[in-house]
């Protein structure tokens, strides 16, 4: 059975590191990261929901809650979704994803956005209804971030 519940507080830490592990080659994520993570999440500006089958961690997505002046509303984003590679096709990313709707019925959010790098998330995604816009072109900048600019 698979069990997926949000995380908060000192419980982020063993979600944070299956990301980091899977997602960042190990990497953990700077200490100021980690504390404005904490604070989304007790602002309820992210959520973190945690997979679980047998009391172990299997799966995580972030979802992030912003407003939308277009729609007038809010709309939600999945940030990060990871599932550990041996329970893959076990429905635990299907879960998660129910888990997602659920938040997001409860908040009133109609429009939920993920974007992949890959085929085989898109197929993910499109087999549980979510459509490949067409329309909206994703365009991205990297900044150098110095030392002094923090």
């Amino acid at each position: 059975m698979i069990e997926v519940s949000p995380v908060c507080g000192r419980d982020l830490a063993e979600p944070l590191r299956l990301l980091e592990e899977s997602l960042r080659d190990g990497e953990a994520v700077p200490e100021d990261f980690a504390e404005a993570l904490h604070r989304a999440v007790d602002a309820g500006e992210v959520e973190v929901l945690s997979a679980r089958t047998q009391g172990r961690i299997v799966g995580v997505a972030v979802l992030a809650y912003r407003l939308n002046v277009s729609a007038a509303g809010l709309f939600a984003s999945i940030e990060d979704l990871y599932v550990t590679p041996q329970t893959r096709r076990r429905g635990v990313g299907r879960a998660l994803l129910q888990a997602v709707e659920e938040r997001c019925t409860s908040r009133r959010i109609s429009y939920v956005e993920a974007q992949v790098e890959d085929e085989d998330a898109a197929a993910f995604y499109a087999a549980l209804g979510y459509e490949e816009e067409c329309s909206v072109r994703v365009l991205s900048r990297s900044y150098s971030m110095s030392a002094s600019s923090g």
